[in-house]
C-alpha cells in the first residue's frame, strides 16, 4: 500500500475521477453543493471530509461511497 496520507490518497482519487468525467472543478463543486475552493482543498489532500461530504462527492461522480473508496484502494495498489 502507498505511503501517502489517507487524505492525499482520497483527494487524488477524487481529482482523477472528476477529470475522467470531464468536469471542471467548479462544475463538480456545484454538483456536490460545495464551494470550489473547498473541493480544491479536498483534491490537494488538505482537508479531511465527513462521511456526508464523501457521499456528496461520490454521488456527483455517479458512484456509491463504497465504489469511491474501492477506486482509492485500487489506485493505491497500482
Amino acid at each position: 500500500m502507498e505511503d501517502k496520507p489517507l487524505t492525499k490518497r482520497f483527494g487524488s482519487t477524487v481529482r482523477r475521477l472528476r477529470v475522467a468525467a470531464g468536469l471542471s472543478q467548479e462544475d463538480f463543486a456545484d454538483l456536490c453543493g460545495l464551494h470550489r475552493t473547498y473541493v480544491g482543498s479536498i483534491e490537494r489532500g488538505e482537508k479531511s471530509v465527513t462521511i456526508e461530504t464523501g457521499n456528496k462527492l461520490a454521488r456527483a461522480l455517479n458512484l456509491s461511497l463504497q465504489q469511491l473508496f474501492q477506486e482509492m484502494e485500487e489506485e493505491a495498489n497500482k
